[in-house]
């Protein structure tokens, strides 16, 4: 990768470390599903304005749009509900170490479902790498026994676990043809319809009191700013330095949210959340793969 290709991974990095931040500040103010329907539908609006506006086709086969629906399911109304209600309760900062199993989720569900993505050992050993800093973090509260604190923990590793179903699923847009920012309008597009009945059904917006300022700026900057600009970046990126270029930003997110919120929420993370964060790093570094063949290189 060059400079352009690196500043922009960069950004990446802080868009959706700050999307941890921008949850943090809404969810005082405003409940999970309307926190996360809104999140949705304007990054919905903003993202199909990219599409027209840009040329992009519009698909009209059935399948696409029952694709998207699956893809909007798994890779944003799931994650997105399990990972605003996991912050509840916990820091941003920790959401986001707990989100970074992400990838090694990925390894074991592709493994399990895709023959073409056989498990090797530097990924066995990533994984187990990974999977040992989780117990790191979560170990103390699994013991204490069931608590919100715990529940809201594994929440976030169950929208982890959404997130890589949704890369396997989402393999076949290319098989399809599908443009890749019309990809991501329609995953939002459909993750608004599945969601906007039941924000208006369950948590009755129009009664809820009036948000701060800065909830509404959240929301706002968690919409246009962490989902609809962040997902055109990451397919930016894809263009031009490919996938496997494009999973260094796993390494980064965490950095960034656990930054934004003891610089800007006050959070404070204890040790063992630190040294978590180091083995699932490890880990990723393990499955990543170029670390290691440059160490006998050198």
């Amino acid at each position: 990768m060059g400079a352009s290709e690196w500043l922009m991974l960069l950004g990446l990095s802080v868009l959706w470390g700050g999307s941890f931040l921008f949850v943090g500040v809404a969810v005082r103010d405003l409940p999970t599903l309307t926190i996360v329907g809104l999140r949705v539908w304007l990054a919905a609006l903003a993202l199909w304005a990219v599409v027209v506006m840009t040329g992009r086709p519009v698909p009209r086969r059935a399948a696409v749009w029952g694709a998207f629906l699956g893809m909007g399911l798994l890779n944003n109304v799931i994650p997105f509900v399990l990972i605003v209600h996991g912050q509840q309760e916990i820091a941003s900062g920790l959401a986001s170490i707990l989100n970074a199993t992400t990838p090694l989720f990925t390894v074991v569900v592709a493994g399990a479902l895709l023959p073409d993505e056989r498990m090797s050992a530097p990924r066995v050993l990533g994984v187990l790498a990974g999977f040992a800093g989780v117990v790191v973090m979560i170990g103390p509260d699994l013991a204490g026994g069931p608590g919100r604190g715990l529940a809201a923990q594994l929440s976030i590793l169950g929208a982890a676990l959404s997130y890589a179903f949704a890369g396997v699923f989402g393999r076949r847009f290319r098989r399809m043809g599908v443009d890749p920012v019309t990809t991501a309008a329609g995953q939002v597009g459909a993750s608004s319809l599945l969601l906007v009945p039941l924000v208006l059904a369950i948590d009755r917006p129009w009664a809820l009191p009036m948000p701060s300022a800065g909830a509404v700026l959240a929301v706002l900057a968690l919409a246009l700013v962490s989902t609809a600009l962040a997902y055109i970046l990451y397919f930016r990126i894809l263009a031009r330095a490919g996938a496997t270029n494009l999973v260094l930003v796993t390494f980064l997110i965490p950095v960034w949210a656990v930054l934004l919120g003891v610089g800007l929420l006050d959070e404070r993370l204890e040790p063992r959340h630190l040294a978590g964060m180091l083995l699932i790093g490890l880990g990723l570094a393990a499955i990543d793969g170029r670390l290691l063949r440059r160490l006998p290189a050198r």
